[in-house]
């Protein structure tokens, strides 16, 4: 067989001219289109196998005018709740043909808008993102809508920007979170608060004081404690501070796992009884809200649902453009999964 091998790469033509056959017929044989007939189907992928051929797939996307490839952003991929956020997102773009490109920004404003640059340049059909915690306002998407790629935020989301977003309703949550400590008997209520600059945290926030309102319960600003970034450090040093306080909290609602669980064993060890002394709830579900003695009540955000829903939404976007609304919202129902660390 005498193929052109420039660039080691069989090309369709080299097959054609070997198999005295079109172009057009050696890719809808290798496409299983009915119209080729079985015995040519099966000739020309037996030879295609044997050379090691593939389809050029830059030029498929030129000529289709799509890449069937999602540009995806998270802040971090080591939080559990993005990397099940992206399980959701690529099990549904593979079971609907679509490649998944992930980056994380490192909540770092500069490198979001670096990596929009390289996915504006590698033409991905549609973008999903979780804004990074120094992004305030969402001028560098812009260029994103002009250019006309669909985009779908969740999570953590512009408030100033018109565009899909999934999300859950956070005030409510932590609102259910904190009434489930009153109804509980706790009456000192404490909140370890994450980023106050960041809408989701704030919204946690002003669920936990909504509770404590609705049921007549004062705002003792001694027991809200503020962190960066909700890490386990920083939980443990908001627990000593607790531990420091004349009046230490009868209750506390962590607005993450992570910080939930450096309060219990911080508590422990200083032979505080949960729940019987302190009850404590968190956020997320993280697996470790399993495996921490005792297990940690929480709320399940439904992460990889969110993931699935964004990727959907995206989806729907790319290929219904002409006739789709671009300004969608879809809240997600949490729920709150009580076990040991706050039930008495």
């Amino acid at each position: 067989m005498s193929f052109s091998m420039k660039n080691n790469r069989i090309t369709l033509k080299d097959l054609a001219k070997d198999l005295n056959l079109s172009p057009s017929t050696i890719s809808r044989a290798l496409q299983n289109h009915p119209a080729i007939s079985d015995s040519t189907k099966k000739r020309v992928q037996k030879i295609a196998e044997e050379l090691g051929f593939t389809p050029n797939s830059i030029a498929s996307s030129f000529r289709k005018k799509k890449t069937q490839t999602i540009g995806v952003i998270v802040p971090r991929i080591d939080i559990h709740f993005h990397s099940l956020a992206i399980s959701g997102i690529e099990e549904f773009a593979y079971n609907k043909g679509y490649n998944v490109t992930i980056f994380q920004s490192k909540d770092s404003l500069k490198r979001e808008k670096e990596i929009l640059k390289i996915l504006q340049n590698k033409m991905v059909d549609g973008v999903i993102i979780c804004l990074g915690i120094e992004t305030k306002n969402c001028e560098h998407f812009k260029k994103i809508n002009k250019l006309g790629i669909p985009l779908v935020f969740y999570d953590r989301v512009p408030t100033d920007f018109d565009a899909n977003k999934i999300v859950i309703n956070d005030l409510e949550s932590a609102y259910l979170a904190t009434e489930h400590l009153i109804k509980n008997g706790c009456k000192r209520i404490g909140h370890i608060a994450g980023s106050q600059s960041t809408d989701i945290f704030k919204a946690r926030l002003d669920g936990y004081k909504t509770a404590l309102k609705k049921y007549n319960f004062p705002i003792d600003e001694s027991l809200i404690l503020y962190t960066n970034n909700l890490s386990y450090d920083e939980g443990v040093q908001c627990a000593e501070k607790y531990l420091s306080n004349e009046q230490q909290p009868d209750g506390i609602f962590c607005a993450n796992d992570y910080t939930a669980v450096s309060v219990i064993q911080v508590f422990r060890k200083a032979e505080i009884k949960i729940p019987e002394d302190v009850a404590i709830v968190g956020f997320s579900n993280y697996p470790i809200s399993k495996i921490i003695e005792p297990h940690l009540t929480t709320i399940n955000d439904r992460a990889f649902q969110m993931g699935e829903a964004a990727t959907k939404l995206l989806i729907r976007q790319i290929e219904e453009k002409d006739d789709f609304i671009k300004s969608e919202t879809i809240t997600l129902q949490t729920e709150l999964i009580i076990r040991e660390s706050s039930f008495r």
